[in-house]
């Protein structure tokens, strides 16, 4: 694609950089492979630490660890099994995960 650019060029020097802080934040969180790959399986339902440990091959302290930072960035939720409390398992959150595709279609369109 080729742009056109005027003649005679002049700089724009009062332009303000949009507040990307949000989808960058958001990008840093989910371009780590084991938290997108959680955050996808979690797309067909909730699952436990060990279903994710099973799947991924990962070490049970290390998913738990990614899926603190879901938790603390609001994309995930943890429920404790009615039955047996020993077991917790983990959702997506779909309205923070709208906006946090919202966040970055906005910084990409």
């Amino acid at each position: 694609m080729t742009v056109s650019l005027p003649i005679a060029c002049e700089p724009r020097l009062d332009l303000e950089p949009p507040d990307v802080a949000l989808a960058t934040d958001t990008a840093r969180l989910l371009a780590d492979r084991t938290r997108a790959t959680v955050l996808a399986m979690l797309a067909r339902g909730p699952h436990c630490v060990c279903e994710f440990v099973h799947a991924t091959g990962e070490r049970e302290n290390n998913i738990s660890n990614h899926l603190a930072k879901l938790r603390a960035a609001g994309l995930v939720r943890a429920t404790r099994h009615t039955a047996d409390g020993r077991f917790q398992y983990y959702e997506r959150d779909a309205e923070a995960c709208a906006a946090a595709l919202a966040r970055l279609t906005a910084l990409l369109s």
